[in-house]
């Protein structure tokens, strides 16, 4: 068998709120439509998939049935078996787990979001061949503040600050055997306090993790490894060399970031 191209990848694409900025902002039906540079922001993600030789499948679930023909784009992928959609339910997570639980249970799969506009192949190949060598039954994707800050100065990201130092997420999950899927169930409960990351190790931890966290004493690995003694799910963290990958387009000032740098990318391609 191929392993590099054996993962199936499950990328969110529905809104999170009835009135998304993003959309209200570009005119478009949903957020993950909207135009990026002039390509709407699910095409450029399932782009990179396509590209990084390491995607068999690629599960869409969302946005709703009636606003895909108003991205001739996604409707075409779907239409010819490049993508195959299914419907998305009332959050994210519930969303990963209904696509999850219809997708063969023994594939590794890559979980990801519509609104990841920068996105690359070689992000994704570098984040799953990481993930795949951790020996874990999951990985979560992230890159440290400092870089993103030194990339695109002024922008603002959530932050978790840990002793490792601040960390952000990356939306790049990689569920490597059953039993790490299992982690979407955590990530349910987690949801609602993503940003609020004091009250979500409260609510998992205990008291002593929010005074290490309050600290700067908890590190990720510290913070990982009870997840798995909570779960018995082994999760590790794999830290990627790529600012942009701690780019997801949620605000406005978050498209604007994510236009200039697909701007200043095409330019020093050109040169």
């Amino acid at each position: 068998m191929n392993t590099r191209s054996e993962f199936i990848a499950v990328v969110l694409a529905a809104d999170r709120t009835a009135d998304d900025p993003i959309a209200r902002k570009t005119g478009a039906a949903c957020k993950a439509i909207a135009p990026v540079g002039g390509t709407p922001m699910i095409i450029r993600v399932l782009d990179a998939l396509e590209a990084s030789g390491m995607v068999k499948t690629i599960v869409v679930c969302g946005p709703p049935a009636e606003i895909i023909p108003k991205c001739p784009e996604l409707e075409d992928r779907i239409r010819s078996g490049r993508a195959i959609w299914l419907p998305n339910l009332d959050s994210p997570s519930r969303s990963a787990n209904s696509a999850l639980s219809q997708i063969d249970q023994q594939a590794p799969v890559l979980l990801t979001t519509a609104d990841h506009a920068l996105l690359t192949p070689a992000i994704v190949q570098y984040f799953l061949t990481k993930s795949r060598a951790a020996g874990s039954d999951a990985a979560v994707g992230v890159v440290r503040y400092e870089d993103v800050a030194a990339a695109f100065p002024g922008s603002k990201r959530t932050v978790i600050k840990l002793r490792d130092g601040g960390l952000c997420g990356c939306n790049l999950y990689a569920f490597l055997n059953p039993r790490g899927r299992g982690l979407v169930s955590f990530w349910q409960r987690a949801e609602a306090l993503r940003k609020r990351p004091w009250q979500l190790i409260a609510q998992t931890f205990g008291p002593v993790a929010v005074l290490l966290y309050l600290l700067g004493l908890l590190s990720i690995n510290k913070g990982l490894a009870t997840v798995t003694a909570r779960t018995g799910i082994k999760v590790q963290p794999v830290f990627l060399p790529y600012p942009q990958a701690g780019v997801d387009v949620d605000k406005i000032e978050d498209l604007l970031l994510v236009e200039s740098a697909l701007v200043e990318a095409r330019s020093a391609t050109r040169g």
